[in-house]
């Protein structure tokens, strides 16, 4: 994307307390996402993988702003949040809308919710039960960090692929 800050990805402790490990992990797959998506154009970010499929490196962005927003503000805060790109019209309006889709307004809209899902985490113990249950049942910050972690390794997953397919980049 022409003008995007090259992305620090560390690398997560090899010897840390259970919190920081989980965050640590979670922080480099979230910039593991920003990485696939580094050098490349609007027109690039929206390429679909291969037909029918609606998956995009710019969907996976839009996408994760919303996992970010539902897991973090919406469950474990309790806050009442509006759908981000989600509509009863277009469930899957993260991933179909790239056509048309503001590609920075996409990006900042993820960094946001980073942001707020940081600070929603922020302090709480592992143990704390988050305010919404999640797919009928109580979930706890610790079950929503390790779901987080899986969440962006599969996606990530995608963009490895997608980033191929685009311009031939690989890496981890």
């Amino acid at each position: 994307m022409a003008g995007m800050t090259t992305t620090e990805r560390i690398d997560p402790p090899i010897a840390a307390d259970e919190t920081t490990m989980l965050t640590a992990w979670l922080d480099f797959h979230r910039a593991t996402l920003a990485l696939k998506c580094e050098g490349l154009t609007d027109e690039q970010l929206r390429t679909r993988a291969v037909a029918p499929s609606a998956l995009s490196l710019l969907g996976l962005v839009r996408h994760m702003a919303e996992v970010e927003q539902a897991w973090f503000v919406s469950r474990l805060a309790g806050e009442d949040a509006a759908a981000i790109y989600w509509s009863e019209a277009d469930e899957d309006a993260d991933f179909n809308g790239v056509d048309t889709a503001e590609v920075a307004e996409a990006f900042s809209t993820w960094q946001a919710q980073i942001a707020l899902a940081r600070k929603a985490a922020e302090g709480l113990p592992l143990e704390t039960v988050a305010k919404k249950p999640a797919r009928g049942k109580e979930v706890t910050l610790r079950w929503i960090l390790v779901h987080m972690i899986e969440e962006y390794a599969r996606h990530n997953g995608h963009a490895d692929l997608l980033r191929e397919t685009i311009d031939g980049v690989t890496g981890e």
